[in-house]
């Protein structure tokens, strides 16, 4: 045995039989990660509860911050990005994620940091709220219950919004999203109201219903994807800046859950250099040695790309936002157009509802899911990543 694959397990070709097998999806998730995706509607409705117990009002009571960091890291560190898209262009302070320990050497008693760790204890999150308190900045901590982020927020006497550790890290990002947005609610920085939660939640139920281990994969779009996606490198671009959010999201539920290389990113930076991905050796090249007469479904010889592609194509045509609407979905299409030439598969998922957060979350959903029927039909355990326990023992003094 080659020395560190000891708990790996797993076979390289997707066992597609296996995704209609509730059964068998059962044995192979141990640690309920299918569950744990499907309880995003009731981590919003929890911990929109939970963040109404906390006394954030202090927050508004020194008038509107300079600026408004949000430190955490992995999962924790894409609820910066979330609060950036949802809050816009017309935002009047900038919101500036950061997933490093301490904080900007700028930060002062102007400014409100936020600090996100679903277990309490990481030292980004740590060493940011522990600055913010000598810097004399606002603070807003995140986190497990009874955790060291508590401790430093009391010492701070700063709000602490408990967020009960059900469930891993990557699979708990509405459960410690929906407290930063409502802390920033409060600083006025984005409007999110108890409708939208509500619609939210019910599109996160809704989704996770269509995406259930029950439904069979021609009508479960999660597992469609996840099937499309087998055995490819995945290019997941986003067509805005809430798409790309959710674009980046993907890339990390493919990587942690069924461990496949990915790149995800905005579709406009793509569109300077990164869409020539698709003439390369696993896009163009590759497809075009596939038989014009073999079946359009197998695969050819060689890994090739699979584009997955997030459409948002609404709501900012009132914002001052960088790209126009129209400019967007004129791109979106253009990829589309490019990837047909060339014969590399592409899935498109649009997002639906009236709000950005809705939107984002009609984006999320299904993706979050798919990239656990992927790990399953690999005989992978989402939840049991050996290399990141190996990591942690080498790197760890």
């Amino acid at each position: 045995m080659i020395e560190g694959t000891a708990g790996v397990s797993g076979h390289r070709e997707a066992d597609e039989s296996l995704l209609d097998n509730p059964d068998a999806l059962a044995e192979k998730d141990p640690g309920g990660m299918l569950r744990h995706i499907a309880s995003a509607g009731a981590q919003v409705r929890e911990t929109a509860a939970l963040a109404a117990e906390a006394n954030l009002q202090v927050l508004a009571d020194e008038g509107r911050p300079r600026a408004v960091v949000i430190a955490g890291i992995g999962t924790a560190g894409r609820t910066g990005d979330v609060l950036a898209t949802v809050a816009g262009p017309r935002c009047p302070v900038p919101v500036i994620p950061h997933r490093s320990a301490g904080v900007p050497g700028w930060v002062g008693a102007a400014d409100v940091v936020i600090a996100v760790s679903a277990s309490g204890r990481s030292p980004e999150a740590l060493g940011a709220a522990e600055a913010a308190h000598r810097r004399g900045a606002r603070l807003v901590a995140v986190g497990a219950p009874d955790s060291q982020l508590q401790s430093v927020a009391e010492r701070a006497r700063a709000p602490f919004i408990p967020v009960p550790r059900r469930a891993p890290a990557r699979a708990s990002l509405w459960a410690l999203t929906v407290p930063v947005l409502l802390a920033a609610r409060t600083l006025g920085l984005v409007k999110v109201n108890e409708a939208d939660l509500a619609e939210t939640a019910a599109r996160l139920d809704a989704d996770a219903d269509r995406c259930r281990p029950t439904a069979e994969s021609f009508v479960n779009p999660a597992k469609s994807l996840a099937l499309g996606l087998a055995g490819s490198i995945p290019i997941v671009w986003g067509s805005s800046p809430l798409a790309t959010v959710a674009a980046r999201r993907f890339g990390d539920t493919l990587s942690a859950n069924a461990r496949y290389p990915v790149v995800a990113g905005a579709l406009g930076e793509a569109g300077r250099g990164r869409v020539g991905l698709l003439d390369g050796v696993f896009g163009g090249l590759v497809e075009s040695a596939r038989d014009i007469f073999a079946d359009p479904d197998d695969t050819p010889d060689g890994t090739r790309l699979r584009v997955v592609l997030l459409r948002d194509g609404g709501l900012n045509a009132d914002d001052d936002s960088d790209e126009p609407l129209a400019v967007e979905e004129r791109r979106a299409d253009a990829v589309q157009t490019l990837a047909e030439r060339r014969g590399v598969r592409c899935d498109v998922v649009t997002a639906e509802g009236g709000s950005a957060l809705e939107r984002l979350a009609s984006l999320v959903a299904v993706p979050d899911f798919a990239s656990i029927y992927l790990a399953l039909a690999h005989g992978l355990d989402p939840m049991a990543v050996p290399a990141v326990s190996e990591m942690k023992e080498l790197a760890n003094p």
